[in-house]
């Protein structure tokens, strides 16, 4: 090989050297430039017929309690990996009706910190936001901007679906009522009609315990006791020996559980006086989704949402993902993307949300919740599904869950 061989690719690798330095000697140039070039791009977009269609996210984030037991504690992002799915399946076929989802999102431990962001969305013309709080945050919020559309992914309170109605809030989180209704319809089914009631002291845990009692009632059940669970013993080391004494009573076919932060509810299993199931918020669950529910095309939405978020999917970030898609069925159907436009058709008969549950979801109009089947499940299954087989209404079995229109104070749809 000769010297003027080698020497040919070293002046072509000089000359290339030359070019990228005059290109990044204009690069300073082009950063100014850059967000003007955005702008031009975004209003190209526009003029090419694409609509943004622009959700909010609000979740007021909370400070976990101290706990008896060392619980998992629930993902940082609960609620908002779902949302983000939910924008994604939008977008995977609003593309082809030139629709654009976006999703604006503010995420506080302060309360006017959302109240702030909020306002400035208000002013933007966003029409519908998702929020992920207790209660009574919700109620601030849907007061403060009567004209949009929310979608309760937070709280399961009973009251807001029978005595706080918020004309423009809708719920895609299932409330208590729907939860101890599916698990005493399964007790009733297995001939389980007697049970022991534990709960715990603090404020979620009565309220469950309501409407376990509410549950009991209605299917025909029997409280053979309650107790209260008050200790602050550390049960990993004493359970064998408290709670043998704590559950002997009367007897008893099942031990219901009320214990919504996970205190001490896992130690009660396999540790009770009588050798029976143990249901309720330990145990056997009922939920509004769970990682084990596979069937009915789920395991499909379990993976994407695995790629997504590197982590199993909750009942909050499936309540999301369905307003969000909620959402996206009812504009990709041209209804108008106005808060009263849509809550009209979500209420509506012509509404169905196909949402991997074996059955069409849609919403109660008299108060705005999305009904749906609630699985049953332990870590590791799914055990049933409710409604159980058996179970009739005149409207769909699927109101034998939660609270009936006779039942609430509600009326949405006037």
């Amino acid at each position: 090989m000769t010297l003027s061989t080698l020497q040919a690719p070293v002046e072509r690798l000089r000359t290339a050297r030359s070019g990228w330095r005059r290109l990044l000697g204009t690069a300073g140039i082009a950063c100014c430039l850059l967000p003007s070039l955005f702008s031009v791009a975004s209003s190209q977009a526009q003029d090419n017929g694409k609509q943004a269609i622009v959700i909010g996210y609000l979740e007021l984030q909370q400070e976990q309690p101290p706990l008896l037991s060392n619980v998992l504690p629930p993902p940082e992002d609960n609620g908002l990996q779902g949302a983000r799915l939910g924008m994604a399946d939008n977008n995977a076929g609003g593309k082809f009706l030139g629709l654009d989802y976006q999703l604006k999102e503010a995420r506080s431990y302060e309360l006017p910190d959302l109240q702030a962001a909020l306002t400035q969305w208000q002013a933007d013309g966003i029409q519908s936001v998702l929020v992920n709080a207790p209660a009574a945050t919700l109620q601030a919020l849907s007061s403060q901007a009567p004209d949009i559309l929310f979608f309760n992914v937070g709280s399961n309170s009973d009251q807001l679906r029978t005595e706080s109605c918020l004309t423009n809030v809708l719920h895609t989180l299932p409330s208590r009522a729907m939860l101890t209704d599916a698990l005493a319809q399964w007790l009733m089914k297995k001939r389980l009609k007697k049970w022991l009631l534990i709960s715990g002291s603090r404020e979620g845990d009565q309220r469950y315990a309501d409407a376990v009692r509410r549950s009991a009632k209605r299917f025909g059940a029997k409280l053979e006791a309650e107790k209260e669970w008050t200790f602050d013993s550390d049960l990993r080391r004493s359970a064998q020996t408290e709670v043998p004494l704590f559950t002997q009573t009367k007897e008893y076919d099942a031990v219901v559980v009320a214990d919504e932060p996970g205190d001490f509810g896992e130690f009660i299993l396999y540790n009770t006086w009588y050798p029976r199931p143990v249901v309720g918020t330990q145990g056997l669950t009922p939920t509004g989704w769970h990682r084990v529910i596979e069937q009915w095309g789920a395991a499909q939405l379990q993976s994407r949402f695995d790629r997504q978020a590197d982590r199993w999917m909750t009942d909050k970030d499936y309540a999301a993902w369905a307003a969000m898609r909620s959402i996206g069925e009812s504009v990709s159907h041209n209804i108008d993307y106005q808060a009263a436009a849509l809550k009209s058709h979500l209420l509506g008969p012509k509404f169905e949300l196909a949402g991997f549950k074996g059955r069409k979801l849609t919403y109660r109009n008299w108060n705005g919740q999305l009904r749906q089947p609630i699985a049953l499940i332990h870590p590791r299954a799914l055990v049933s599904q409710s409604p159980q087989e058996g179970y009739l209404h005149p409207t769909t079995e699927l109101d034998t869950l939660g609270f009936d229109q006779r039942e609430s104070q509600c009326n949405l749809s006037q």
